[in-house]
């Protein structure tokens, strides 16, 4: 009975310290990404004002008064990138697609120096007017800071949890949308619901959009009323004109891959490539200014009506470009906030072309439904994007129409594209998400781990009878033929040997092509090796130096596979 108690009150005792736990990861969650994501956003709209106010370089050219300052800012911007590159020793830029990585390993540690210096040069990149978007490097800023805090802890919680505030605090705070960042970490970064980590994700999602409201008075981007506009002809719009943005979101999400995909093969420098996309994306700005930075500015006009049809339309072919020059050429930034402006600018076209044939009023609903589509379709989170648009605009009715063209874009742009932007860059890498935690974490376990030196071994100068009794001594049915050097020579099975003569060499018997797993392989690439194999065991050689390393059995392999689906079990269900 004492015994009982004992064990009732310490399961107790780790509840409480769970549940205490959880709370103020959240809250100190909460408050870091309320801070850190209000004070990014405060200090791009900030430097942005300058840079519009900035009169030096202003000229005519046929008639058109233009200004050199988004030339300028951004060449500034791409000199601060390059120093931010060295002295953070990037080879890659970090975000998203590396955050979701971390979240679906066991030992998912991220680059945290590698994080924080991302996250600076997508703020430089954005403040020199780059078309470039914030929230992709905030939700990785979020995720840096979670894996952080694992290791500086000591890991009371799983890294995954801390990921999953990080990344529900940056959205949070970023939208002032806490059911959405909620959402948005379960939805796609975590992809799983348990209820060990919805509670301390949950508090730091409505902590930090609480304290973004406090400190900084945080407010809805985009307050719109929806009793002006003809639902009855806006739900039927919004569902016929969900593959259109399911076009525009694969035409987005393949312009920035493959102008990534240009520069990685063109063999030019990071200085050139930056360069380039500064030179470029700062000669368009001189001419369409409504293109840089995050655009929030120009976003809001398109979702009030303000731009008239061929306008509209050079805004959405213009961001487009700028957005892959800028990111595939390494002036960093997130992709979600120019989804949303090419999104808004694809549905403001819609609703311009429906008032030409008498539709008039679907504008404003539009533009809010091609928002959500474009930039659902972008991220992979099609629920997350409904309830953005909901928290976003306060209202019930745009959110639902959004619903509509949400899921029909998102089902055209997974076929065309595939489950995400984000999704393909892990591809690219040859990492794929969708087969699951269990599928990753066995390709990334070494098969060295379970490889065993205690095997039979013969000389190649041996006789049959030799082998034999060493077999039979050793309770084997199989020996490898190795020299001094442990040189694979082949491999004979007793079998073999009973049917040759006692004084007959084994290397005449041996099979030198047998079955084998090569020294790098994983534990997934070893179980696809063994799916084939009929024996005792199979040899372990190392394919550049021929040395064999050891063997491995059937048994070691699945008893480490089922090990790993039973952590994958618990960490996703508990």
């Amino acid at each position: 009975m004492n015994t009982d108690r004992k064990d009732t009150i310490a399961d107790l005792t780790t509840l409480l310290r769970t549940i205490a736990g959880g709370i103020l990861c959240g809250l100190g969650f909460g408050l870091v990404m309320s801070i850190v994501s209000n004070g990014f956003v405060i200090g791009v709209k900030s430097l942005t004002e300058w840079r519009e106010a900035f009169s030096f370089g202003r000229l005519s050219l046929g008639g058109l008064d233009i200004s050199l300052a988004p030339l300028l800012s951004l060449v500034i911007a791409a000199c601060l990138i390059l120093v931010v590159r060295r002295v953070f020793g990037i080879s890659r830029w970090h975000g998203p697609a590396d955050s979701i990585y971390a979240a679906h390993r066991t030992d998912n540690e991220l680059d945290v120096k590698s994080g924080f210096g991302s996250t600076l040069a997508a703020f430089i990149s954005a403040s020199g007017g780059a078309s470039v978007g914030q929230y992709g490097p905030l939700v990785h800023f979020g995720a840096t800071m979670g894996s952080f805090l694992r290791q500086a802890t000591g890991g009371f919680l799983t890294t995954d949890v801390f990921i999953g505030c990080g990344v529900a605090g940056a959205i949070a705070a970023g939208f002032n949308a806490p059911i959405a960042g909620v959402v948005f970490a379960h939805e796609a970064i975590l992809r799983h619901f348990s209820m060990r980590a919805i509670a301390p994700i949950a508090v730091a999602s409505v902590s930090a959009a609480w304290f973004s409201d406090r400190i900084f008075g945080s407010s809805h981007l985009f307050v719109m009323d929806a009793s002006s506009v003809d639902m009855s002809a806006v739900l039927p719009a919004a569902l016929a004109i969900g593959p259109v943005f399911g076009l525009v979101a694969v035409i987005f999400m393949m312009s920035v891959r493959h102008s990534a995909r240009f520069s990685a093969g063109s063999g030019w420098s990071p200085v050139r490539l930056v360069m380039t996309a500064a030179v470029l994306t700062g000669i368009i700005g001189m001419f369409v200014p409504e293109i840089l930075g995050l655009g929030t500015g120009p976003l809001a006009a398109m979702l009030q009506g303000d731009f008239d049809l061929g306008f509209l339309m050079v805004l959405l072919g213009l961001k487009i470009l700028a957005t892959a020059l800028c990111i595939g050429f390494g002036l960093f930034g997130g992709v979600f906030s120019p989804a949303l402006f090419v999104g808004a600018a694809a549905g403001a076209v819609g609703g311009r072309i429906l008032a030409g044939i008498g539709i008039a009023g679907a504008g404003p609903a539009l533009a809010i439904c091609g928002m959500a589509a474009v930039a659902s379709a972008v991220i992979g989170a099609p629920v997350s994007g409904v309830i953005i648009i909901l928290e976003l605009t306060m209202s019930y009715e745009f959110a639902l129409a959004a619903m509509l063209s949400v899921m029909v874009s998102i089902m055209l742009s997974n076929h065309l594209f595939g489950h995400s932007f984000f999704d393909r860059q892990l591809n690219d890498r040859g990492i794929d998400v969708a087969l699951g935690r269990g599928h990753i974490e066995m390709m990334e376990t070494p098969v060295l781990n379970i490889v065993s030196a205690d095997f039979p071994r013969i000389g190649a100068e041996s006789r049959v009878e030799e082998a034999v009794k060493m077999l039979v001594d050793a309770g084997a049915t199989e020996a490898y033929i190795t020299d001094d050097a442990g040189i694979f020579g082949g491999k004979v099975s007793l079998h073999s040997l009973l049917a040759g003569k006692p004084e007959q060499g084994v290397a005449s018997l041996a099979d030198p092509d047998a079955l084998s797993i090569k020294h790098d392989a994983s534990l997934q690439q070893a179980i696809e090796v063994a799916s084939n194999f009929v024996g005792e065991t199979i040899p372990v050689i190392n394919r550049d130096t021929g040395e064999m390393l050891g063997v491995v059995t059937e048994a070691d392999l699945f008893q480490l596979y089922l090990g790993l689906q039973t952590r994958i079990a618990d960490l996703e269900r508990a």
